[in-house]
């Protein structure tokens, strides 16, 4: 389970203003569900995710893990070192997350399909390459909780089933927080959602509720923002 304990977060905009991501939130997301995170483009849900990683700090309030191991974000972009090859960032996370090095590689080698490049440095890769490898390099750490940002559209379609088969044969044992704006794709990962709107995170106990809430409170803005112009 992850709390959220009276947890504020914010941080300043390009004009010289501040922008709320979370505002004096207390909520527990429960163990054994596969969370989906909505939200409109601006609202925080990247932050969200580094705050539940701990990447980033709260400004106030805590954030409890249970003794959880939470994986890296997807998506983030300070997880992979550019200039070390895609061989040498797995042996690093092994290391780091203390499993069998060899077993790590040749995982990752197999599964992100990075032929030579797996031997280069990541600078020289595309984003779907670099998506590729830190796919295969969370999959290979049996974590907890795996958090998403926004990467699950990488690669073809054949690929696309390839991680979302080994994502099922993990959440047996793990759970999944995940960011994106493809409904269909959280569909296949989540079973219960959440809404990020104005500094508040809603929780709903069905996935579909969610999306709904999510859906309607767009329109609404959309209507507010017409009306105002």
């Amino acid at each position: 389970m992850i709390v959220l304990e009276h947890v504020h977060k914010a941080y300043r905009t390009i004009e010289g203003g501040h922008r709320v991501v979370l505002r004096d939130v207390s909520l527990a997301i429960p163990e054994g569900r596969s969370l989906g995170v909505l939200g409109a483009n601006g609202a925080g849900k990247s932050t969200l995710i580094r705050l539940f990683a701990g990447t980033e700090r709260p400004d106030e309030g805590r954030i409890v893990r249970g003794g959880r191991m939470i994986s890296f974000p997807l998506g983030f972009g300070g997880t992979l070192h550019p200039k070390l090859s895609g061989r040498e960032n797995v042996l690093f996370l092994a290391r780091l997350y203390g499993v069998d090095e060899r077993e790590a590689v040749a995982y990752v080698a197999d599964f992100a399909e990075l032929g030579a490049y797996f031997r280069m440095p990541v600078e020289t890769y595309s984003a779907g390459m670099r998506a590729k490898l830190a796919f295969g390099a969370c999959l290979a750490i049996q974590f907890d909780v795996y958090l998403i940002d926004e990467v699950t559209t990488v690669g073809d379609a054949r690929f696309r089933a390839k991680c979302l088969d080994a994502f099922r044969q993990r959440m047996d044992r793990a759970d999944v927080v995940m960011v994106t704006h493809d409904f269909e794709t959280m569909r296949a990962y989540c079973d219960t959602g959440a809404v990020l709107s104005d500094g508040r995170l809603t929780l709903f106990d069905d996935l579909e509720g969610a999306i709904d809430h999510h859906v309607e409170t767009m329109r609404t803005n959309q209507v507010r923002q017409v009306n105002m112009s």
